[in-house]
């Protein structure tokens, strides 16, 4: 076993990966973790991320040994309205991991939802997953189901299918579809490529719209279906290889939301 703390030059993987693999948490935290003087390599706490390891070397946050890399896990979760998509709200605020299953492992979230939107959430275990899955270079359809105020024409969508910028922000094309007019409002589906704040809801107003609900249906291959609101639902090893060519393990089943659990 290694005892010396390793070097950049050293072959292996950078420290953040390394600690987000295991589960602890995302590279961007284990970079912050890193930066507070949290993290220890082989004995010796480290102040920079710029750090390759392997598996020899030992690694402690919080002087706590990291756990051997868990297998990448995937979960669906059909996210209610009145939520934040954060571990803590400094509002104080309830957010999603307030009330998910007590058997769920300790997970992140793949992308975000704001607070007045719903729907299909992707959960993971992993923080080299999430990123990959965040990525623009993975390319996957999101669609949401969209109703607006207004009464809009296929006309009055057409800057939106060109692509927009919106103060200085470049929004790719989207494509969109005029579903139903219900009254005063009217139902659209939305489907775009990229996760930017807001994107939808902003896109909207741009056009003289405002959302008054969004439920996000898909993610990628990944639908939102039956699942109920407050629900979890891992993915199963098999699609999930097949997918993201992640070699997993059976899944375990997972039940409904009974008690509050706080990360």
């Amino acid at each position: 076993m290694s005892t010396d703390t390793p070097r950049e030059t050293k072959p292996g993987d950078r420290i953040a990966k390394v600690i987000a693999r295991a589960g602890r948490a995302s590279r961007r935290e284990a970079e912050r973790l890193i930066d507070a003087g949290r993290v220890s390599v082989n004995g010796k706490v480290i102040d920079s991320p710029a750090l390759n390891v392997t598996p020899s070397d030992r690694i402690a946050v919080d002087g706590k040994q990291l756990s051997e890399p868990e297998p990448s896990r995937l979960w669906l979760y059909h996210k209610p309205t009145g939520l934040v998509t954060s571990a803590r709200d400094e509002q104080g605020r309830a957010t999603i991991f307030d009330n998910l299953p007590d058997d769920l492992p300790r997970v992140i979230s793949v992308g975000r939802l704001d607070i007045n939107s719903e729907g299909l959430l992707l959960l993971t275990n992993d923080g080299a997953l999430k990123r990959k899955l965040e990525l623009p270079s993975t390319g996957w359809l999101r669609k949401y189901r969209v109703r607006v105020k207004g009464r809009p024409t296929e006309d009055t969508f057409t800057p939106l299918r060109k692509g927009i910028t919106l103060e200085g922000e470049r929004f790719q094309p989207m494509t969109i579809s005029l579903d139903r007019q219900t009254g005063a409002n009217a139902w659209v589906t939305v489907s775009l490529r990229e996760g930017k704040n807001r994107e939808v809801r902003r896109a909207m107003e741009a056009v003289g719209l405002s959302v008054n609900r969004l439920i996000r249906v898909s993610y990628g291959p990944f639908q939102l279906g039956q699942l109920k609101p407050g629900a979890v639902e891992e993915i199963r090893a098999r699609v999930l290889r097949d997918q993201l060519g992640e070699d997993q393990p059976a899944p375990q089943k997972t039940k409904s939301p009974q008690r509050r659990r706080r990360t």
